[in-house]
């Protein structure tokens, strides 16, 4: 698929007001999780939630990262989601959960995000009267 670069904006679910730019993000359907630099979660006040979740890199090293709460802004698309504190060596990265959650889909051949359409739904079942 190749890979490419995107821009977004972090949020402080609570505190709204706190936000930034993230002007240089690589998207990455192989990651589950949107990795942000730790110092840039805290300076906009986000938590740490989860401590010492475990991640599998891609050359099999494991590693553990705390786990806070964020929205998640592209555009006009926005959600909350979980995002990493990255800490120094680590990929900045906009995860698979966020691009579901922002109902985009990558677009390979023009390397870029584009909406995904109608979010599917389930119908209820019908219910067959009793005779």
């Amino acid at each position: 698929m190749g890979t490419f670069h995107t821009r977004c904006r972090i949020e402080n679910p609570i505190r709204r007001t706190k936000q930034a730019a993230i002007p240089k993000i690589l998207v990455d359907t192989g990651s589950e999780y949107t990795w942000i630099p730790a110092k840039r979660l805290e300076r906009l006040a986000i938590t740490r939630e989860k401590k010492d979740v475990r991640f599998v890199m891609a050359n099999g090293q494991q590693i553990t990262r705390s786990v806070g709460f964020a929205i998640i802004r592209l555009d006009q698309f926005f959600t909350i989601d979980e995002v990493v504190f990255g800490e120094p060596g680590d990929l900045t990265l906009l995860g698979a959960r966020t691009l579901e959650g922002l109902n985009l889909r990558v677009d390979a051949q023009q390397k870029k995000l584009v909406a995904a359409g109608p979010v599917p739904a389930a119908t209820q079942a019908r219910v067959r009267p009793k005779k």
